[in-house]
């Protein structure tokens, strides 16, 4: 049993109001889990205990990165480099570059290169907090290479002391062997890469890349019905460069969450609302790309869909590895408060990788997966541009 005394909490539970801030706040920890998260004045007893004194520090839960891309190899600074000179999004893609060319240098590296290539990606996210972070694979395209992916992601959570939740993105964009060909395509990822991930448990959930240079609201659908058959939850890249709404046909499924939404309309809010579905933010590729049509943050505060924020760290438009200047984005750009941006790194994030029950608060119950900072209020985590006030992470009581 280890307690953390002398603290103050934002336990982001949905049983206080707001951040759930506790002024003379105690921790108790057991085999794991929290067992007690609340005023000093009202813990149990304890023996047999390790005691940290906090002196006055601020405990928060583990922060959460509910939407990567961490995992793939190359570079693509010189894209970044054809953007500065004017070239779009679907430009870049149309001309070769975009995914398919870190598709050619993922397939081209080993596992452990992969896994190597990662790591400082992983540590930069873990020195600021973070205790899970969701990857994606979408990099690889055809069933071996997804599935190294995968696989590689995995072994990411032996190498160091984090929660790793896998997506499969095999649906991210066509690969060039399927040119002229998408439902052929799509075939495969139903038929064959789906359920070859899944039966190795090599997923937690399946997602697509809805878009005009993605694939059809039909295609996704596809998608969705093969997860769903190999017993996998869905999530969904949506609305991000037009309204095909992606995240109405996501609501249809229950999907998780529904991504980036800069397109999203009143029907898709509304759905995803009712079907419980979170909007996960992506203030890295607004910023990167340098859009300026805002996602429908009043309507989305109007109808009540908890928002996630994340970085979308990724080597084409958000490699963005800092989580903290992920909520500050989120302010500035998006004009979130800081009571959002806190949430849509803790509770909401973990409600968009299904995983709200286990992490994501400061309660009895849950992971002891903590953040301990050197700030005297949680705006601060908000409001610093690259300063890590970081003091501790904690995980699962380690």
């Amino acid at each position: 049993m280890r307690i953390w005394t002398n603290a103050k909490l934002a336990t982001l539970s949905a049983a206080r109001p707001e951040l759930g801030v506790i002024d003379s706040g105690m921790i108790v920890e057991e085999n794991g889990r929290i067992v007690f998260a609340g005023p000093s004045s009202d813990a149990p007893p304890a023996s047999d205990t390790e005691t940290i004194d906090c002196e006055g520090r601020w405990i928060t839960p583990g922060l959460i990165d509910c939407h990567t891309h961490l995992v793939y190899a190359g570079s693509r600074a010189r894209e970044f480099e054809m953007r500065l000179q004017g070239a779009t999004y679907e430009e870049i893609a149309q001309s070769g570059g975009g995914i398919r060319s870190t598709m050619f240098a993922t397939r081209a590296a080993s596992e452990e290169q992969l896994v190597e290539g990662a790591l400082p990606r992983l540590d930069a996210l873990l020195a600021e907090g973070v205790t899970t972070i969701e990857i994606k694979s979408g990099y690889g395209l055809d069933v071996d290479h997804e599935l190294k992916q995968l696989r590689a992601a995995r072994s990411l959570g032996e190498r160091r002391d984090v929660d790793i939740r896998t997506t499969l993105l095999a649906a991210h964009t066509l690969p060039p062997e399927f040119d002229g060909r998408p439902d052929e395509f799509i075939k495969l990822v139903c038929e064959e890469i789906i359920p070859q991930a899944a039966s190795a448990g090599l997923a937690d959930a399946v997602d697509a890349f809805c878009e005009s240079v993605g694939f059809t609201r039909e295609q996704t659908e596809r998608v969705f019905l093969a997860a769903r058959n190999a017993g996998l939850p869905v999530k969904l890249h949506a609305e991000q460069l037009s309204n095909s709404h992606g995240a109405q046909l996501a609501a249809e499924y229950a999907a998780l969450s529904a991504d980036h939404l800069e397109y999203l309309d009143e029907d898709g809010v509304r759905a995803m609302a009712q079907a419980g579905t979170v909007a996960a933010i992506l203030p890295g590729a607004f910023y990167f790309l340098r859009d300026t049509k805002l996602p429908p943050f009043d309507l989305l505060r109007k109808y009540r869909v908890p928002m996630a924020v994340a970085t979308d760290c990724n080597p084409g438009t958000s490699p963005l590895t800092s989580i903290l200047l992920a909520m500050n984005m989120g302010a500035t750009l998006f004009r979130l408060t800081v009571e959002e941006c806190l949430k849509g790194v803790t509770c909401h994030a973990a409600t968009a990788l299904g995983i709200g029950h286990k992490t994501g608060s400061l309660e009895a119950g849950k992971q002891c997966d903590l953040a301990i900072w050197d700030i005297e209020s949680p705006a601060e985590l908000v409001y610093n541009i690259g300063l890590n006030k970081l003091h501790q992470r904690v995980r699962g009581g380690r």
